[in-house]
């Protein structure tokens, strides 16, 4: 091989390489190679041609996805509105002593279901463009778990529950947004009162683990097949299969949770025995300031 085909084979490995780090890095870099021969000119002219039309397609893309991100969540937002109206006309009726009162009731609770996935769906909407926005402050964990829970009493009551709540008296604080980890604590808590009502239980415990602090939401319902564990959090996915297929889910409550989880430095994991216990935990870094 003569020296100058040799010099030609390094200058064409160095552009291979480089154009590997490139495509693994996902960069909008060009392949830079200081050459006098030209057909390796022209080879990296057509490389750097193709780079340049896969960088436009990559950005297009992004730009399409977001608004369509953005499309979505203005179209949730446009459903709330009138949904909001309606709710609002029924609790009215519902005032009202009417025979037909039982069937307001019913349709009252169908469209205060409705809204409530509308939320979630508008929630996630806004996650995934990039729209949410975060106000961080310190908050007593102890409270707000007791708070959050007392929401459900009456459900609980109903579905006669028995409901076991193990919060330590001494305050424990963390540092995150409110709504978002009421939504957090709320979908939880919803999800294993939806799962478990086989089991009649729920469970709710604030622990600590090292410098972080736990919230367990347990459940005693079908639990979840170990297969079916990595797929929990998908969006869109939904606990029918393992655990109840008469429940109607849509999705996107344990989604949402991890996302928020995420947003405020924490992190949502998840156990469960079939027939047996579903552990959620909601961990946090405990705020000592």
């Amino acid at each position: 091989m003569s020296l100058l085909n040799k010099k030609n084979l390094k200058q064409i490995q160095t552009i291979a390489h480089e154009l590997e780090r490139i495509l693994d890095e996902d960069t909008d870099e060009k392949v830079m190679a200081f050459t006098e021969d030209k057909e390796i000119k022209h080879l990296l002219e057509q490389i750097n041609r193709t780079l340049e039309d896969r960088q436009n397609a990559n950005a297009g893309y992004r730009r399409s996805e977001l608004n369509t991100k953005r499309m979505l969540s203005n179209i949730s937002h446009d459903l709330k509105t009138p949904l909001t109206v309606i709710i609002g006309y029924l609790e009215m009726l519902l005032m009202q002593e009417t025979l037909e009162k039982d069937m307001v009731k019913k349709v009252s609770y169908k469209a205060n279901e409705l809204k409530e996935q509308i939320d979630q769906f508008f929630t996630l909407a806004k996650l995934e463009a990039g729209d949410t926005v975060l106000t961080m402050s310190k908050i007593n964990l102890n409270e707000f778990c007791r708070e959050t829970i007392i929401d459900f009493y009456n459900i609980l009551t109903e579905k006669e529950f028995e409901v076991n709540i193990n919060i330590p008296d001494p305050p424990v604080f963390v540092y995150a947004d409110r709504e978002a980890l009421g939504r957090i604590l709320n979908n939880l808590i919803s999800n294993a009162v939806r799962y478990g009502d086989a089991g009649h239980y729920l469970g709710l415990t604030l622990r600590m683990e090292d410098n972080f602090v736990c919230v367990d939401v347990i459940d005693h319902g079908k639990g979840i097949a170990y297969s079916e564990i990595p797929r929990v959090f998908d969006r869109l996915y939904t606990l029918e299969d393992s655990r109840n297929r008469e429940i109607q889910g849509n999705g996107l409550g344990l989604t949402i949770a991890k996302s928020l989880a995420e947003k405020i430095s924490g992190t949502l994991t998840l156990k469960s025995i079939q027939n047996e216990e579903t552990v959620f935990t909601l961990k946090l870094q405990q705020f000592n300031y």
